[in-house]
């Protein structure tokens, strides 16, 4: 199909059609993916659930309806976690139809920019902040002195926190308590295996963890040597890129790609590691990213085929040697980009329950999205807190002194689920590193 080229101008229709409209015919309207979806049990209206916005992409792509106007709201809604695919009979690529969307509604706003002043700001950020390691550590850097000093307990004390949008007032409560930068392992760094040597590993840094979490990064380090694993961390590496695809930055995710592509291949390693369920899905989509670029698709295909998550690996070359008696029962919240693109449910579980002295309890809806979404949280607050709460509401059914998670955003999302329930509380909410870490005896 073709469309009208004023049409094509002024609405990005045929893109649309060419990225998105032959994916949007597989679904059979069968409506599986409804209770799946968590902004429809939360809305329950059709326009945010998987399938209606299915259909409004593909209404948008045979012109029917308006990008900016009709579509752009339902998309921006979606929190993109993906448990629609799981439950799908047919396999409709919902992932890829969504990001479709998010690069003809990005590439419309560009060229209305009254239409997209929202986006300016997440448009910067994203192109002039997260493709610059350097930047990033020194805005890491920056929060370590800004708690050093004590200066989060002043802005807090002194009321200064309320000049600040409610998000981000929100979020700076359950900052992780930053390491000195003196300890982030430095890029360009090989470690070398505890005992004999099992395999050779490129670890992925990635930004937010290099900056904000190094010393989950650390410790992942560790443990991977631990276990017999020689770690190379890839001097060139950059941001992964999912960001970018998320928001529609489709462009700028294929350069991120490019670059990481080459920087781990330089390493020879035997599997790329990463320790972020966000991070870990695009690094195994960029076969999907780079579709169609010829060489680079070839090599994006090996890229993905040798990502695993670091669980994953734990699990292959473990056992870990745990030190210490666990007190407590610990639950799980799966990451949705973990569990739902990259389908690792098991090795996470697994590890837990081999803790001596643990009690792992499953938590009821571990698969259902806890609305952080990437930056989901900042941009729809208010309805990602009342996902937020109600996932609250199982995890206290567990009886947990510990809540674990495999990604940074989740983790931040679930800090501040612990501190809106019980703030005075003992729950601890941690990555899963950490929790291996410290049962194994490691700072």
């Amino acid at each position: 199909m073709s469309l009208p080229a004023a049409t094509r101008e002024t609405t990005g229709a045929q893109k649309l059609f060419d990225l998105a409209h032959d994916a949007t015919n597989q679904c059979v309207q069968c409506g599986y993916c409804l209770p799946a979806c968590p902004t429809y049990e939360s809305m329950g209206r059709e326009a945010a659930s998987p399938r209606g916005r299915i259909n409004l992409v593909k209404m948008a792509a045979e012109g029917k309806i308006d990008v900016l106007q009709d579509l752009a709201k339902p998309i921006d809604l979606c929190l993109g976690c993906r448990a629609c695919e799981v439950a799908c009979p047919v396999g409709v690529p919902y992932g890829h139809i969504l990001e479709a969307a998010k690069e003809v509604i990005a590439d419309a706003e560009s060229v209305q920019p009254s239409a997209g002043r929202g986006s300016k700001l997440k448009q910067m950020v994203l192109s002039h902040l997260f493709p610059y390691p350097r930047r990033l550590r020194a805005l890491g850097n920056l929060v370590w002195v800004y708690q050093k000093l004590g200066l989060d307990k002043l802005v807090r004390k002194t009321g200064l926190i309320r000049l600040l949008p409610q998000p981000m007032a929100a979020f700076e409560k359950v900052l992780p308590r930053l390491e000195s930068p003196a300890k982030r392992t430095r890029r360009g760094t090989v470690i070398p295996a505890k005992g004999v040597k099992k395999a050779s590993v490129a670890f992925f840094a990635g930004c937010v963890m290099d900056a904000m979490m190094h010393r989950t990064n650390r410790l992942s380090i560790e443990l991977l040597s631990l276990v017999g694993c020689e770690v190379i961390i890839p001097a060139g590496q950059n941001c992964c890129g999912a960001l970018h695809a998320h928001q529609g930055l489709a462009d700028e995710a294929r350069e991120l790609a490019k670059a990481n592509i080459e920087a781990f291949e330089q390493t020879g390693a035997d599997f790329y590691v990463n320790n972020a369920g966000g991070c870990g899905a695009i690094l195994r989509e960029y076969d999907h990213l780079l579709a169609g670029e010829g060489e680079w698709a070839e090599r994006a295909d090996r890229f993905a085929a040798k990502s695993r998550d670091i669980t994953e690996i734990l699990v292959q070359y473990g056992p870990l040697p745990f030190q210490q008696e666990w007190e407590g029962v610990i639950t799980y919240q799966d990451s949705c980009h973990l569990r739902n693109v990259q389908g690792v449910v098991t090795p996470p579980r697994q590890l837990l329950q081999s803790i001596p002295g643990a009690t792992f309890v499953e938590l009821e809806g571990s698969d259902s999205c806890c609305a952080s979404g990437g930056i989901y949280n900042l941009l729809h607050f208010e309805h990602s807190m009342k996902i937020l709460d109600a996932k609250m509401e199982k995890v206290k059914d567990t009886n947990a002194a510990t809540i674990v998670t495999t990604n940074p955003g989740c983790l931040l999302q679930m800090k501040l689920g612990v501190e809106r329930q019980e703030p005075a509380g003992e729950m601890r909410a941690l990555h899963i590193v950490e929790v291996l870490a410290e049962a194994c005896g490691i700072e």
